[in-house]
């Protein structure tokens, strides 16, 4: 298992999210994203790219800083973003400005697609733990800036936190690559299924709280 470094470890400069920083997360997303296999099932062919601008504007950026559970790096190469267990301290509810955006244009993001993504939601959200969690809504690094840890080290503040309350992670996939990435960090299949329409693998893991280590 993959060991999560301390805060104290040398390595990427990685900091909260902050509003400034939402056009360079929808950007670095949309470029680490942009060719893989969910954003061709859930988005129309007509103008994807400007869709999956958008949503991860909302979804990742102003949903993730809102509520104060995103990370970046300092230049905001790589990106993680998380839906935090309900009064989790530090963290914050949900907006009412930025639920209601959300609820208003993912439906228009998704067109002809909202249909297969909605009950896929619904299907993931039977197989997320019961017991409160943090959920690992946004992972990704610019192709650039790939293979130097940076996609550890956006993910460690969350895990940590994890680890330090005793709090399940939990994400769901839809490559085996990706799920076997998260496996190295401690999670573990717990739920192999296909999306609603049959079309894409999904998989859930979820990640127990790991041991801390003194020193």
């Amino acid at each position: 298992m993959r060991r999560i470094d301390s805060p104290d470890d040398e390595g990427p400069v990685v900091r909260p999210a902050e509003q400034r920083d939402v056009p360079r997360i929808a950007a670095t997303l949309t470029v680490a994203l942009a060719d893989s296999r969910w954003t061709r099932w859930a988005l129309p062919d007509d103008g994807r790219m400007q869709r999956l601008t958008r949503l991860h504007e909302l979804d990742a950026g102003h949903r993730g800083i809102s509520t104060r559970a995103a990370w970046v790096t300092d230049d905001v190469s790589a990106v993680a973003v998380w839906e935090p267990p309900p009064g989790a301290p530090g963290t914050a509810p949900l907006p009412a400005d930025v639920r209601a955006a959300l609820a208003r244009e993912l439906p228009y993001l998704a067109a002809d697609r909202v249909g297969a993504v909605r009950d896929t939601a619904a299907l993931v959200a039977t197989a997320r733990p019961a017991e409160p969690h943090w959920w690992l809504a946004h992972l990704g690094v610019r192709p650039s800036a790939r293979r130097q840890g940076l996609a550890a080290a956006v993910l460690a503040p969350a895990l940590v936190r994890c680890d330090t309350d005793g709090v399940l992670a939990a994400a769901a996939v839809h490559s085996w690559a990706n799920t076997r990435f998260l496996r190295g960090f401690g999670f573990e299949v717990t739920t192999t299924t296909r999306t609603a329409d049959d079309e894409l693998p999904l998989w859930v893991v979820v990640r127990q709280p790991q041991r801390l280590i003194d020193g």
